[in-house]
């Protein structure tokens, strides 16, 4: 039974009565029938959500970023060298983080629903927070690369946690905006590490060198007060935190009717058959996402963008470096980067949400990060030309950060079903991350400092990746198309609830 569209941003007034079982994802929760959202203003409820929500998981991601890529501040500061180990050494304690990153991502994104987000973000915090300040105490390789396989599980549920978590607070429209202004958080991070590991290497947060202090060398600082941070900030989270819209305090009973039912009809809005999401879990809901066609060519998008994310997040400062730099400004240099990418995230995102288009800013972006590289491979090739390189790092970077929020978001929009959603977004970004794996051994130390190498392979999956941006647009153009062409009520608003992004009402977004 879909109830009649007055105003509100295209959702009623008022909610019907239910006609079937809540169970069956065809109608709104019972508690939220018969409710007046007349008085609901749209805009001053979006900026609550705002306020209550973005800062804490912008908070979150910022220090999930650092303390993931904070090992290549510690290697400038003297990590290889004080633990003996090797450059493939090096790389392999890079690599096996993303193992276990991604093999834990979809079991994590099925427990944050069941166990609250309020509850299982903090505490895999907790957990990882507390494995960064160990990784500041290590000896030798071994534990190093152990510490970072435990790194990868404690840390595996939080970003496709919460870029899961924003679908079910905001709509289709509305999600890259927010997703950006926490993924610009891991801008912020690569700045604010290099920032600290710059005040800890000359003495600008304390009158003498933390190089020394307490009998560690400065490198093991950097991970010890990371660590100890990201803990400090774990504990606040468990009170800030919110569960989900039906709960949450901060909004009046109409303001959540409305939210959870515009949530719930989104996916089949433009098809002139209101249907609502399912919301119950049924393991075939994971078994979809395991075989929906969308997500393993996502998947080549995501490689696209991550290869080169990855690639600039851990070997940037190195980079910078070689090339001629002290380690000092090589820390200084990469903030301008990092802060400028960030506002760049954000505004494309405000735009892409504006004109409800995905496709065309992934695109371009993806574009701007080609002409970085080449610019990278040309200036090496070259040399002598520094300041031609870092220019050339400063345009990829300013294109990945806005596209990776826009990928993510876009495979996320065409994901209908909680639980599908959930599964597909872990796969997504799970088996995407392991161009984390890949990353972390482009840039071998045999190839400094020009990195031809590395820049060339990320070029290369940035390329099947622009491809695979057509591909995604192409298939969802026409299968709207066909979907536009068949007839109203040939199945049952239950059954369309049960087929979710299958559903001859549901329409992708471009």
């Amino acid at each position: 039974m879909a109830p009649t569209t007055t105003q509100n941003d295209g959702y009623p007034e008022k909610f019907p009565l239910p006609a079937t079982d809540v169970q069956d994802g065809a109608i709104d929760p019972p508690e939220y029938t018969g409710v007046d959202t007349s008085g609901v203003d749209p805009k001053k409820v979006l900026l609550k959500m705002d306020l209550h929500l973005i800062p804490m998981l912008a908070l979150l991601y910022l220090l999930s970023f650092l303390d993931r890529g904070n090992i290549g501040n510690a290697r400038i500061e003297g990590l290889v060298d004080s633990l003996h180990m090797t450059g493939p050494q090096y790389n392999w304690c890079l690599t096996v983080f993303f193992f276990t990153y991604c093999l834990f991502e979809v079991p994590s994104n099925l427990l944050l629903k069941r166990l609250r987000p309020s509850i299982w973000l903090p505490s895999i915090m907790v957990a990882w927070g507390t494995v960064m300040t160990l990784m500041g105490i290590v000896q030798d390789f071994k534990g190093l690369l152990i510490a970072r396989l435990f790194l990868g599980v404690t840390e595996a549920g939080l970003y496709p946690g919460v870029a899961y978590y924003i679908t079910m607070w905001y709509c289709r429209t509305e999600a890259q905006f927010r997703q950006a202004m926490f993924f610009s958080a891991a801008s912020v991070a690569g700045a604010f590490s290099g920032l600290l590991a710059f005040a800890i290497a000359v003495s600008l947060i304390q009158p003498q060198k933390m190089d020394g202090v307490g009998g560690y060398e400065g490198w093991r600082w950097i991970f010890i007060l990371e660590g100890i941070l990201t803990v400090l900030v774990a504990i606040i989270a468990f009170f800030t935190i919110y569960d989900f819209p039906e709960t949450a305090k901060f909004l009046t009973e109409p303001e959540r009717a409305w939210v959870v039912h515009r949530l719930r009809y989104q996916g089949s809005k433009d098809s002139g058959q209101m249907v609502a999401e399912s919301e119950h879990f049924k393991w075939k809901y994971v078994r979809d996402a395991f075989t929906d066609w969308q997500i393993y060519l996502g998947l080549w998008m995501y490689w696209g963008i991550v290869c080169p994310l990855y690639g600039t997040s851990l070997f940037l400062p190195t980079i910078i470096r070689e090339l001629g730099y002290t380690s000092s400004t090589a820390q200084l240099l990469t903030v301008p980067i990092y802060i400028t990418a960030a506002v760049l995230a954000v505004v494309v995102a405000w735009f892409s949400d504006r004109s409800g288009q995905r496709s065309p800013y992934i695109f371009t972006c993806m574009c701007a990060i080609g002409i970085g590289f080449i610019i990278c491979i040309g200036a090496s090739a070259h040399g002598g030309v520094p300041g031609v390189v870092y220019a050339g790092i400063f345009i990829a970077v300013c294109g990945i950060y806005p596209a990776f929020p826009g990928n993510v978001t876009w495979i996320s929009n065409n994901l209908a079903g909680s639980y599908k959603r959930s599964a597909g977004m872990a796969i997504h970004i799970g088996v995407g991350n392991l161009a984390g794996a890949m990353a972390s051994n482009f840039y071998r130390t045999t190839d400094s400092p020009k990195y031809i190498l590395g820049h060339g392979l990320e070029l290369g999956f940035l390329a099947v990746g622009l491809c695979a941006v057509v591909g995604l647009r192409w298939n969802y153009k026409r299968i709207n198309g066909k979907r536009d062409q068949m007839p109203l009520g040939e199945y049952s608003d239950a059954e369309n609830s049960e087929k979710g992004d299958r559903a001859p009402t549901y329409r992708y977004v471009l």
